[in-house]
């Protein structure tokens, strides 16, 4: 019956249920069997309600190598989950992601909405770094190979610096979608985001500008709303995502969460 549930289900209550009583477990916390066991352990677990998986490479560390670009925030798996549950946003179409970080977002998107192309992006080279290994580690495909599976979308990794992109640049990506996710934290960063935003509007394919969302953690809603004021003031539109049903993760905190969709 176990079984059953959880092919049925996608309540993470359920997950954490079944978590409290293995692995976490006091017996199994003061006597903890191997490391690889629980690692099959809770990739069966993982496999159940969803069908697939998908692994990544992380830093330990908030901030590893002057970043914090090596680590996955709860914004990324807050727009994981809605991209999942509204895969026609991206189904068949060429999305890029700005601030890919660990890549666990576009990696989703990739195994589960079947999207065209998908290009991540960041600007910091050890975060590139991590990204590569992370496509490779999920059976994704970075250069051009006949023996790929066809139903795996066009993958590439960009270096892409907010501050200095320019409209050609952003243009040669052929963007039908952009992303990003927790990518304002601080007011230095959200200008950048604005300015590059304001970019991608001119990146028109058929004379329409990309669909654009961006996900983000309401910490500070000062830094909130300078964004939404920035938007305002370059002439970019926007409204509140409906948000998903689902919750596919289990997230250490339960903060608040959005999706703004911008019409550029």
């Amino acid at each position: 019956s176990l079984e059953e549930k959880l092919r049925n289900s996608s309540d993470s209550e359920l997950l954490l249920g079944i978590l409290q009583k293995t692995v976490k477990h006091p017996l199994c916390v003061k006597h903890p069997p191997s490391v690889k066991y629980a690692r099959c352990f809770l990739s069966e677990l993982i496999k159940k309600p969803s069908g697939d998986s998908v692994t990544l490479s992380e830093s330990t560390a908030i901030v590893s190598h002057g970043t914090t670009g090596l680590v996955t925030w709860d914004a990324a798996l807050y727009l994981a989950e809605w991209a999942i549950e509204n895969p026609a946003a991206f189904t068949d179409r060429t999305v890029l992601e700005l601030g890919s970080g660990a890549g666990l977002t576009g990696l989703a998107i990739c195994k589960t909405c079947h999207p065209r192309a998908y290009v991540f992006s960041d600007c910091h080279s050890r975060v590139l770094e991590q990204l590569r290994g992370n496509i490779l580690l999920n059976g994704l495909s970075l250069e051009p190979d006949i023996t790929a599976n066809p139903e795996s979308p066009r993958v590439a990794v960009a270096h892409l610096d907010w501050d200095v992109a320019t409209v050609p640049q952003l243009s040669a990506f052929h963007p039908d979608v952009v992303i990003a996710a927790d990518v304002l934290y601080c007011p230095e960063t959200i200008l950048s985001l604005v300015r590059v935003l304001r970019r991608l509007s001119a990146c028109r394919r058929g004379q329409r500008a990309p669909d654009v969302y961006v996900a983000f953690t309401v910490r500070n809603p000062e830094t909130c709303r300078l964004f939404t004021t920035e938007l305002g003031r370059v002439g970019i539109r926007w409204e509140v995502a409906p948000p998903h049903r689902q919750q596919l993760f289990p997230y250490e905190e339960r903060s608040e969460m959005a999706i703004l969709q911008l019409v550029l």
